[in-house]
């Protein structure tokens, strides 16, 4: 950390079209991507499968971002992450940004790292759970590039933090934040609802770690918050396989059932938002909540480029360097 050379510091994370007509490309480089999503009959077929979904359901997915914009903020509030955690960690950092299925990809930036004299590096999945659905797919396309790109960079991966003590009490501040939304003399009946991305069953059935990752997340934001009500569902699923349960939908529809009138929904798996949280958990499941007659729709704030959360995730660089990485 004392040599005159820039670090460079690169966090990765999925990406999002950065304009409606990025949506096609952006959705067939995601099904293209067969740690992500395996299309039947095998990896021949896999490129042909995902342009026909893509371009079927581009016109759907282009709407909901027009929704909340007609973009993605996900490279913004990345790029805002990546600057602010350089800043903690000092001068001699430089912040980057590598996307799995959009731009900036993972090429472009090791070509500007080697363009910058960037010789070492840390790099942080942006993703807190492990999976090789996500952290496990963008690391290996990083250390891919990497070796066909910028063979002599030097680098550490951080790949999971689901229990790094400063993030949970970062993301137990925002649920504060965000029960203090409802007025006082409800505020003890509210539901706190974690709501994390879903996967296939398969992915947890091979001895993939998500679940329990996200699980003890779960644990330790709540021991932070104290002895309260909480909820676990699983969003965004589609398609024919098997997923991952109880839904975040069934799960409404229980605490509505049982007579709940006040939730708060946790964006549990993500850090930014996302469409997942401005589109998905802000409209269609508040929508689908007040139909079933909860009252009381809120969500905590997204990290973002909370103080607390820069802070955490500064400190988790500096214990990786540490550590001899």
């Amino acid at each position: 950390m004392d040599s005159e050379k820039p670090i460079g510091l690169v966090l990765l994370n999925m990406g999002g079209p950065d304009s409606l007509e990025a949506v096609e490309p952006f959705l067939y480089n995601l099904f293209s991507d067969r740690d992500l999503i395996q299309l039947p009959l095998g990896a021949l077929l896999q490129k042909p499968f995902a342009r026909m979904i893509s371009h079927f359901r581009a016109k759907h997915v282009a709407e909901n971002y027009r929704n909340i914009g007609g973009a993605s903020p996900l490279l913004h509030w990345t790029g805002r992450q990546a600057e602010g955690i350089a800043r903690e960690l000092g001068e001699a950092f430089r912040p980057y940004v590598a996307m799995r299925y959009w731009h900036p990809t993972a090429e472009e930036t090791l070509r500007r790292m080697a363009a910058d004299g960037i010789e070492r590096a840390v790099v942080v999945s942006m993703y807190p759970h492990y999976t090789g659905a996500t952290t496990g797919s963008s690391v290996k396309d990083f250390r891919r590039t990497a070796s066909r790109v910028y063979p002599e960079l030097t680098f550490s991966v951080v790949e999971q933090w689901y229990d790094w003590p400063a993030y949970l009490d970062a993301l137990a501040h925002q649920v504060n934040e965000g029960l203090n939304q409802f007025h006082e003399l409800m505020r003890d009946g509210v539901q706190i609802f974690f709501s994390a991305h879903a996967l296939p069953q398969k992915f947890i059935d091979r001895g993939d770690p998500y679940l329990e990752h996200v699980m003890e997340t779960v644990r330790g934001v709540m021991e932070r918050v104290g002895e309260r009500p909480w909820h676990i569902g699983f969003q965004s699923r589609s398609g024919p396989v098997k997923w991952m349960e109880p839904g975040t939908e069934e799960v409404l529809d229980q605490l509505a059932s049982d007579g709940h009138e006040a939730v708060l929904m946790v964006p549990i798996s993500f850090v930014s938002d996302h469409i997942e949280t401005l589109q998905e958990i802000d409209v269609e499941y508040r929508d689908h909540a007040h139909g079933r007659g909860i009252r009381s729709f809120g969500r905590s704030p997204s990290l973002n480029d909370h103080p607390l959360f820069i802070s955490a995730m500064a400190d988790l660089v500096r214990s990786n360097l540490e550590d001899g990485a």
